[in-house]
């Protein structure tokens, strides 16, 4: 007799406890199902050479990701599931411009026409605690899958949450396979600055405290196998329309430190304060350390300056920010919003890197090592969102958001030159 995984015996438990009516209703009761369709514009004007030699990329695609999560079975352990399933199709986006991240790109370097993926998690629920096994998303500040292009990046592991005790959120994660924004396979990889989760896993334990409160907090812990273990840390105060924020990370290299030696620590102070339709904010933010703060998974840095384009994370970087929102219902326009902002860094500094580890390695074609940044290092971002999201009617939440993206740096510093601007139309379908 061939012997049964775990996960195939929680699966055939799962299924026997929906097939039993006095079971299965809070699963059905409870479950919630949508079809967001996701229609995507991207435009890159590099007005410096890119690092691949193109300088114009240009896509354009209509996604549709659709997400089905259960409520769980009755009893102690309550059972449920969470699946979820995407197609992109090409709408725009020739072999000379491909390359923005919303399609997969083939040996010719031309966009694939279509692609398509589909995962899963079981979850089990008991009191209070949750815990999911399979692919999802994952929010938290050492380890985050980003949406930010046509498909959502997805992690494959296992996910602990636990409120037993009040104003405390207790998470623990191990993720060991990786779904990348324009892939249809979940066997790949997350890529950082120098880090790639190639080794294997990477594994994280924190707590959410009072998060409600005027005064709350995190705590966090993650280690990247034979990488790096990172510590962070967060404060926050809320009131009358009030916000401050305070980030912290440390990271130092562990195992067979794959990226090389890492001492880092970068920090960041951001304070925001909203009187009527408006809100302004200013930000400020420093890394100590001869490496840049690096992260894997696209959105696993909660520093106040990771903005849309740049994270303002160089070697020995300050950066400092200024945003201004504008909700416009406030002159006639309901479910209309502005925002800018621009945030400029400098005192970037990359040739003390550990020479030979993932930020400065050996070239043998010139003999010597290439430090990804060099001395001296500066460069600014401005961003300007507009976007609405229609109110009411038959197109109730649907959302238009049109974003312009402008950067400019020095050799040194090592980014693009380039305007970027965004269109992207989403409407949630319901079921």
């Amino acid at each position: 007799m061939k012997d049964l995984s775990p996960s195939s015996i929680t699966l055939a438990l799962l299924l026997g406890a929906i097939a039993n009516p006095a079971l299965a209703s809070g699963f059905l009761d409870d479950a919630k199902g949508e079809v967001l369709s996701r229609n995507f514009f991207l435009s890159n004007d590099y007005r410096s050479p890119s690092p691949s030699g193109k300088n114009y990329k240009q896509e354009w695609a209509q996604g549709f990701i659709g997400t089905f999560s259960s409520g769980f079975t009755e009893g102690t352990v309550g059972f449920g599931l969470d699946v979820h399933a995407f197609y992109g199709l090409k709408l725009d986006g020739g072999r000379g411009h491909s390359g923005t991240g919303l399609l997969p790109v083939d040996s010719d370097g031309r966009s694939e026409s279509d692609y398509s993926s589909a995962g899963g998690a079981l979850k089990l629920k008991a009191s209070r605690t949750t815990l999911a096994f399979g692919e999802m998303t994952v929010e938290t500040p050492v380890f985050d899958t980003s949406d930010k292009r046509l498909q959502p990046e997805y992690a494959t592991g296992f996910l602990l949450d636990s409120r037993e005790i009040d104003n405390v959120n207790l998470v623990a994660g191990r993720f060991t396979a990786f779904k990348n924004q324009d892939s249809s396979s979940g066997q790949g990889d997350f890529q950082g600055y120098g880090a790639n989760t190639k080794a294997g896993a990477i594994s994280f334990i924190g707590a959410d405290l009072f998060s409600d409160r005027p005064v709350g907090g995190a705590l966090y812990a993650s280690d990247l196998s034979d990488t790096w273990h990172q510590y962070y840390a967060n404060l926050h105060f809320k009131q009358s329309g009030l916000l401050l924020d305070a980030n912290v990370y440390h990271t130092r290299d562990s195992g067979q430190a794959l990226a090389g030696e890492i001492d880092n620590t970068a920090f960041s102070l951001s304070g925001k304060y909203a009187f009527g339709p408006h809100a302004v904010m200013l930000g400020w933010q420093r890394i100590n350390g001869d490496t840049p703060f690096d992260f894997v998974g696209g959105d696993s840095i909660y520093l106040a300056n990771s903005i849309k384009y740049a994270d303002f994370n160089g070697a020995h970087e300050r950066s400092w920010q200024a945003r201004y929102d504008l909700d416009l219902g406030a002159f006639g326009i309901p479910g209309l919003n502005f925002m800018t902002r621009y945030v400029s860094g400098s005192h970037i500094d990359g040739t003390h890197a550990p020479k030979g580890g993932a930020y400065n390695p050996f070239d043998p074609d010139s003999g010597r090592y290439q430090p990804q940044q060099g001395d001296g290092g500066k460069h600014w971002e401005r961003d300007i969102d507009l976007r609405y999201i229609v109110q009411s009617g038959a197109a109730k939440d649907l959302s238009v958001q049109l974003s312009h993206v402008s950067h400019r740096a020095n050799s040194a510093q090592a980014g693009d030159d380039i305007d970027r601007i965004y269109v992207v139309i989403q409407y949630p379908l319901g079921f």
